[in-house]
């Protein structure tokens, strides 16, 4: 098997577990956002901003396009503004706790 072969079907594994979580529906930038902070959300309760633009998955997103994707991301319940009252802080909410 060749090394893009084997991409293809990590790839293929990948779309098969998004479709299962709910998440075929976000744009690449929606999911890349929502992984790096489910990603730094594992070592934390919750996220500043700051610290998720600083994420290898998102380090090349735009500021524009990066504020309008975690705006989206809100609006469909993936993440909500923290309980604290520190602007700029986020909490992930996993897909099947989203409903």
């Amino acid at each position: 098997m060749s090394e893009i072969s084997k991409l293809a079907e990590l790839r293929k594994m990948l779309l098969g577990m998004e479709q299962a979580l709910g998440l075929e529906n976000l744009s690449a930038v929606e999911r890349d956002i929502y992984y790096a902070a489910c990603d730094i959300s594992d070592s934390q309760d919750d996220f500043r901003t700051i610290g998720l633009q600083k994420h290898s998955l998102v380090a090349g997103i735009s500021r524009p396009t990066f504020f309008r994707a975690l705006k989206s991301l809100v609006q469909k319940g993936y993440l909500s503004p923290s309980d604290t009252s520190d602007r700029g802080k986020y909490v992930v909410k996993h897909p099947s706790a989203k409903n």
